[in-house]
């Protein structure tokens, strides 16, 4: 849907971004790691044409520019106006027909469950619906590609669920999402794709699918320190690695299990736990803005 080429964008001298390269797919939900001020936000607002790169390109893949929802990350609201005069105000300033506004407004309320909400002040409102409101003023038209940055920053655990569940919602709407977070846990559980950004720079990019079942190993946990056999296991194969009562195996060391159990029979220590894992979305991200 969309392909970001070599973009770069600077903020008098600062480096926001530096030749950031990636594809949005559509129907994909993309979820964008990084840490402040890794260049996120910069990438939203030049995705949505509030700001210009400095080089590089941004194109629609087709050749023709979807329509764009926005949700920024800071929400701010004017607390005085009801939920629906909100989004009439803001359906006004948009490009939709007079005459097609008020069922637009409807169905963005739909698609966030605030209908029951509508004539509710906003300054009366949780946190929970004001996020579900950004997502509301986000989907005003109906746009096939959404830019959601944080929308589940500030919530509590129930409210990152519903957050959550509307995004998974809208996903399977057919909806292409564009996901900024600092929760793993939700980008692991809504996006199909991940990118990480750090200085500016895409420093990893994979489908979530391939990220976490990449680097599979096995762990062996001892009862008590093994300092006293750590090179005779570790001579075993190169990718066997010893951390106090903990025997890490990767790769084609993975084979070795049975032996690596049997040497520490032999040598009288008991085995608490052997486990098969792949990594962890947090090792990817930790490994990436390092």
């Amino acid at each position: 849907m969309i392909e970001i080429h070599n973009v770069s964008k600077n903020f008098y001298g600062l480096k926001a971004l530096d030749g950031v390269s990636l594809r949005i797919g559509r129907g994909e939900v993309v979820g964008l790691l990084g840490p402040n001020g890794a260049g996120k936000t910069t990438l939203f607002k030049l995705i949505a044409g509030l700001l210009h790169p400095d080089s590089g390109k941004i194109r629609p893949t087709n050749g023709r520019w979807p329509t764009i929802g926005y949700k920024p990350d800071r929400l701010l609201f004017p607390d005085h106006l009801r939920v629906t005069d909100y989004l009439a105000l803001v359906a006004g300033l948009s490009s939709l027909p007079a005459e097609a506004q008020e069922q637009a407004i409807f169905e963005a309320l739909v698609q966030v469950d605030l209908v029951s909400q509508a004539n509710k002040r906003i300054g009366n409102c949780s946190k929970g619906m004001r996020q579900r409101l950004g997502f509301a003023q986000a989907m005003l038209g109906d746009p096939p590609l959404l830019l959601l940055d944080e929308p589940s920053n500030g919530l509590d655990p129930n409210g990152q669920a519903e957050m959550q569940a509307l995004v998974k919602k809208l996903h399977t709407a057919g909806k292409t999402i564009l996901l900024s977070s600092h929760q793993l846990e939700e980008v692991t559980a809504v996006c199909t794709q991940l990118v990480i950004l750090n200085n500016g720079q895409v420093h990893y990019q994979n489908s979530i699918v391939e990220a976490l079942t990449i680097s599979p190993h096995t762990l062996i946990q001892a009862d008590r320190d093994l300092s006293d056999i750590a090179a005779i296991i570790q001579a075993q194969h190169p990718d066997i690695q010893v951390q106090g009562a903990q025997i890490q195996l990767r790769g084609q060391a993975m084979a070795l299990r049975r032996d690596i159990l049997a040497i520490l029979l032999q040598a009288q220590y008991d085995v608490l736990h052997v486990e098969q894992k792949h990594v962890t979305l947090a090792e990817i991200y930790a490994r990436a803005v390092q």
